[in-house]
């Protein structure tokens, strides 16, 4: 690989770790308690739906983590796609990953407007420019959530070892947040286990309620797979990436975990959720969260919900800006994207023109309004899944064709259940009748991507179709000695 296109080696374990945590706890783990989990599942429902889902989404970190050692370069499953069934694969697993990433961004920008509304009512509600389903869209909310996505934009532009640093202070504000909001509301008078009853939501069977929160476990922990993104940026040997992913995984579910039993354990969570729901028909702005952190700290649980809020907003932005913009430099390196994707700034050493599209694109949050943003964030699922589909049968292509692997049975197990982990993620999305089935809207934006990638793929495929193997190979992957497995 070419001296102007090498990434600087600059991020350590711990980063990296921060890097996963992060992104895989959002802002939804402060939402989800009031609106889903205790409401749908009950707690005892959440979580065994939680352990369910974290186990398989191992089996799928598992099989990025045989991919990492493999083939430690920027694009992740991109990547592996190319590896397992060549260029056709690399686009589709690409195209659909990089709408999943960049859609992450914005509904994470589009979440700066929910804490400030929270911590300041009204302050930036000011020159209202219309409603778009729903939600009011005001300039003063545009211009925080512009200056937002600029701040992150620049810190990725200016280099990733900042950013990296960066990262891990905003996970430690995290996770200091939901800790101190758990031990509030379980030192509230009220707090009691016989509040977190009933354990199943009475609305549903003890399956289904399981099933409920299953169905959605995969994305909630979405997330481990940025750290594939900034492999070839690793300062340590990539062999270590999956205990770095699984143990992502599973900080996720007990941060999840806290969340909701905080929630659930202050007083009755029947009562609660009734509360909430006539805050909601008076037209107030109900949130469980919000409710607890109030009654646990007063006027002062705003702040430390905030703080914690605030520090998965910041780091999810920040996270799949990175994973963003380094699927865009892979794909670049492939040709299949023009090289202007590519290009790598001489001082700063990062791909600052894919970081600049990134940023275009981000700044149409504030217009949209959040409600059709999570329109772009329900459809940018399946591209995940697509991701972990292709990832986990080129594991299994990489492991059949590979002499001398320890353990080659086992491996194709953990192979075998991330493929299936993935199908039934997609699956879940996209079959009428599911408990995750995404709705119209996000089904209709899918499919305008779904057009522009047909578009993109015969407009561009002269320029990479006339590449032998060993030029593909050399521009995704770095060199021409990593074996692929397409001819």
């Amino acid at each position: 690989m070419s001296e102007e296109i090498r990434l600087e080696k600059s991020l350590s374990p711990i980063q990296v770790c921060a890097l996963a945590l992060r992104s895989i706890v959002g802002w939804g783990c402060f939402v989800l308690p009031g609106d889903m989990f205790l409401p749908q599942a009950g707690p005892l429902g959440t979580l065994i739906g939680f352990l369910i889902g974290a186990f398989l989404i191992s089996f799928v970190g598992v099989c990025y983590s045989y991919m990492v050692k493999y083939a430690p370069v920027a694009g992740g499953a991109f990547a592996y796609a190319y590896i397992g069934f060549g260029p056709t694969a690399a686009f589709i697993c690409g195209w659909a990953l990089v709408i999943g990433y960049i859609a992450i961004v914005m509904i994470d920008i589009a979440a700066l407007s929910l804490i400030f509304r929270f911590l300041f009512p009204g302050v930036f509600e000011f020159g209202e420019l219309y409603t778009i389903a729903g939600w009011k869209v005001y300039m003063g909310e545009v211009l925080l959530m512009t200056a937002g996505t600029l701040g992150f934009g620049y810190l990725n532009y200016r280099g990733i070892g900042f950013a990296g640093k960066l990262q891990l202070v905003l996970a430690f504000m995290l996770t200091f947040g939901i800790l101190a909001f758990f031990g509030g509301s379980a030192s509230l008078e009220s707090a009691s286990i016989a509040n977190l009853t009933p354990l199943f939501s009475e609305n549903s069977s003890m399956i289904a309620c399981v099933l409920i929160v299953f169905a959605i476990s995969p994305f909630l922990f979405v997330g481990f797979d940025t750290v594939p993104q900034a492999a070839e940026e690793f300062a340590f040997d990539p062999a270590r990436a999956r205990n770095i992913m699984i143990i992502a995984i599973f900080c996720g579910v007990l941060l999840y975990s806290l969340v909701m039993l905080g929630v659930g354990l202050a007083i009755p969570y029947p009562e609660l959720l009734a509360k909430m729901d006539a805050m909601r028909t008076a037209g107030g702005h109900a949130w469980a969260t919000g409710e607890v952190a109030t009654m646990a700290f007063g006027k002062f649980g705003a702040i430390v919900l905030a703080c914690a809020v605030f520090g998965a907003v910041c780091t999810g932005i920040n996270g799949f800006f990175i994973a963003s913009s380094r699927l865009l430099l892979a794909m670049s390196r492939g040709r299949i994207l023009p090289a202007w994707f590519g290009r790598i700034h001489p001082t700063y050493r990062t791909p600052y023109n894919a970081i600049i599209f990134t940023i275009i694109l981000a700044l149409l949050t504030p217009f949209a309004g959040r409600s059709a943003v999570a329109w772009t964030v329900d459809m940018s699922s399946v591209g995940t899944g697509i991701g972990y589909l292709f990832t986990c049968i080129a594991a299994r292509r990489v492991i059949l064709n590979s002499d001398g692997i320890c353990c080659k049975s086992w491996r194709l197990f953990c192979c075998a259940m991330g493929t299936l982990c993935a199908i039934l993620t997609i699956g879940l999305l996209l079959i009428p009748g599911s408990p995750a089935l995404i709705g119209f809207a996000p089904r209709c934006v899918l499919a305008v991507w779904i057009v522009l990638g047909v578009f993109f793929y015969y407009s561009n495929k002269k320029t990479w179709s006339t590449l032998s193997s060993d030029e593909l190979s050399k521009s995704i992957l770095g060199n021409t000695e990593t074996r692929v497995f397409f001819k």
